[in-house]
């Protein structure tokens, strides 16, 4: 890795959920809680994947129209940068991001966890007079 510039800051641990709400967009590796907590915070997302389902996240963000498509690591480039930044930029994106991260507030995931492992059960038998 190389020595970081004056201008970068190196930051060793910080909550998503403290530091996306404080951002206008974020650019992150694409793993799916970083994902989901961008998102919530109504941020335009770049992915930048390197490994596993983080190609899967950035492919969902960019069919959605919440970021630009997917950057792989490989191919990351100041030119794609820029034009990524761009594309979060757009009002419309940022309209998307906060309708997405409204749902996802109003989500009961926990209640929608329990529904969905009562289905599997099979319904008990009602007594016939």
């Amino acid at each position: 890795v190389a020595e970081p510039k004056e201008f970068v800051y190196l930051l060793d641990n910080c909550p998503h959920d403290w530091l996306f709400p404080r951002c206008a967009s974020v650019i992150h590796h694409g793993g799916a809680g970083t994902t989901a907590a961008g998102l919530k915070a109504s941020c335009p997302t770049t992915v930048v994947p390197f490994f596993g389902d983080q190609q899967f996240w950035g492919d969902q963000v960019h069919a959605r129209g919440l970021g630009p498509a997917p950057i792989p690591v490989e191919e990351f480039s100041l030119e794609k940068l820029v034009s990524a930044i761009r594309f979060m930029q757009d009002p419309k994106v940022k309209d998307r991001a906060v309708e997405l991260s409204q749902a996802m507030i109003k989500e009961d995931g926990v209640a929608g966890a329990v529904q969905a492992f009562y289905k599997q059960f099979p319904k008990p038998q009602q007594p016939q007079p």
